[in-house]
């Protein structure tokens, strides 16, 4: 038998501290000015405090342009996302047809797959297609390698949703669709909450593949643009922490809002029966 210890509050209260110092820290440097960026001080907000590194990102960086296109793209690639994994994982999950096992297990495979070996056939394909400079290119390329794991996750929620509530409902008069938009998809809500999530931080946070496809300036996202704040001879310190801060408010906001649906679409779609 396995015994679980509990953390104890002292434990805790380190790890928080451990995890929120150096985020406090890149905030503390976002509203310093130049000069005193190097500065030791532990407080939090610095004398003399500015928001003139804020202010340098919106009007002589493109840094407006790059949320812009990385928005268009994380929306773009974790609403579709969904929807393929959705009506994939449910094929999966409610019909036995030729190909359902092997095609379960080269879903899995894909994962084991470094990211930087796909590179290269990424490129090609998305060279062949015209596609490169393209915002819709990094789209398809983000969610060809998102929609696997989507899958995986989502066919486990499936699993563990009665077949008996859909013939319920189509003995009384609804459809295969129907049953599958009114019923399936509300009982869902929490896993497909957990699949947008990490379709969301995946297409987000992503830098490889946006450096191999886009190469223009007005297509860049942000994790590509800011890379301009790092010189041979100088590193804006400045920018790139006000950047930090502002890219990181979505994330917290997005997660802190699913974050009951998280838990709960990770532990339903675990299990089975």
């Amino acid at each position: 038998m396995i015994t679980l210890v509990r953390p104890s509050h002292g434990f805790l209260l380190f790890y928080c501290v451990f995890t929120i110092y150096p985020v406090s820290r890149v905030f503390t440097i976002s509203l310093r000015e130049t000069q005193n960026l190097l500065s030791t001080s532990l407080a939090l907000i610095p004398d003399n405090a500015t928001f003139d590194n804020y202010e340098k990102l919106f009007t002589e960086q493109n840094f407006s342009l790059w949320l812009w296109n990385s928005f268009l793209i994380t929306i773009t690639v974790s609403v579709i996302g969904v929807i393929v994994s959705a009506t994939s994982a449910y094929a999966f999950s409610r019909w036995r047809f030729p190909g359902r096992a092997p095609g379960l297990l080269i879903l899995l495979s894909t994962q084991m797959i470094p990211a930087g070996m796909l590179l290269i056939p990424i490129f090609i394909i998305v060279a062949r297609l015209g596609l490169q400079n393209n915002i819709l290119g990094l789209s398809l390329a983000y969610i060809t390698t998102a929609v696997p794991l989507s899958i995986w996750i989502l066919r486990g929620y499936y699993d563990t949703i009665p077949f008996d509530l859909e013939e319920a409902a189509m003995v009384d008069g609804a459809t295969r669709l129907s049953a599958f938009w009114r019923i399936i998809l509300p009982l869902s809500a929490p896993a497909l909450a957990v699949i947008f999530l990490f379709n969301f931080l995946n297409a987000w946070n992503e830098w490889q593949v946006a450096n191999v496809i886009l190469k223009a300036d007005d297509m860049k996202t942000w994790p590509l643009g800011i890379n301009e704040f790092i010189g041979n001879f100088q590193t804006e310190w400045g920018l790139y922490a006000a950047a930090s801060v502002i890219i990181t408010v979505p994330v917290v906001a997005l997660f802190l809002y699913s974050s009951k649906y998280l838990i709960s679409g990770l532990t339903l779609g675990s299990v089975k029966g």
